[in-house]
């Protein structure tokens, strides 16, 4: 059996209700539960949560909600990896059998069809434990710097600050939308990033991280943008 595992708890905090706020006409977790269900790779969508105001929508929008997760695996601190896993391990106790899983989250509108199934096919192709979204930097990694306590600035690499950008290695960052796995990587708890890894690379122009009130307004600008030339689908 083929799963999508999708978590969504309850109780965001720099941005309400955020799974089901309305995005560009439907509830944020939509765009993730239709997205998973068009691109035809799954048995089952389901949606791993603590909030019965989240399940409501998310049947609505054609995803199972079998349990309702156990508050110990819906705080502040608990990662995607252990959600993954107690969905994975509570299907097994139903008699089932889960061989290939994706774990996608619920705050990705961005994500398509096309693309879950090309990851599909690079993850199955490179035998990996996982094969994740990602993408490049905008600007090299190598000329980065913080902040001192006196507000100076203090680069991480200053040996490399004469190089060439052209000469500098790209570097890349989990674009956030979704993790296809193996069942036993999940339940060993395993990192997704690592040298047993696939990631598929999207382009900038399809990634948006969605943590802020200012987050939010760009991915509704970004989405439109690309909706109205014909980008998405």
């Amino acid at each position: 059996m083929k799963i999508a595992i999708i978590p969504a708890r309850g109780g965001s905090k720099r941005i309400p209700q955020k799974n089901i706020k309305t995005f560009c006409g439907k509830p944020m977790i939509a765009w993730s539960i239709e997205a998973a269900i068009k691109s035809d790779c799954f048995d089952r969508v389901m949606v791993s949560t603590d909030s019965e105001e989240i399940a409501t929508v998310a049947r609505k929008y054609g995803a199972e909600i079998p349990f309702m997760r156990p508050l110990a695996l819906a705080d502040d601190f608990t990662g995607t990896i252990p959600v993954t896993k107690h969905a994975i391990e509570w299907y097994e106790a139903q008699g089932h059998t889960v061989d290939e899983v994706m774990c996608i989250y619920p705050t990705a509108p961005l994500v398509q069809p096309n693309i879950i199934i090309e990851a599909y096919r690079q993850w199955k192709d490179n035998h990996a434990n996982y094969c994740f979204t990602a993408t490049s930097y905008a600007a090299p990694i190598q000329r980065a710097f913080k902040l001192t306590e006196n507000k100076r600035a203090d680069m991480f690499s200053p040996e490399l600050f004469n190089e060439r950008s052209q000469d500098l290695e790209e570097a890349y960052h989990d674009a956030g939308q979704f993790y296809w796995g193996k069942p036993e990587a999940f339940k060993r708890l395993e990192p997704v990033i690592s040298k047993d890894s696939s990631p598929y690379i999207l382009p900038r122009y399809l990634v948006q991280d969605i943590d802020t009130p200012d987050d939010w307004i760009l991915a509704e600008l970004l989405y439109k943008a690309l909706k109205a030339n014909g980008n998405l689908t």
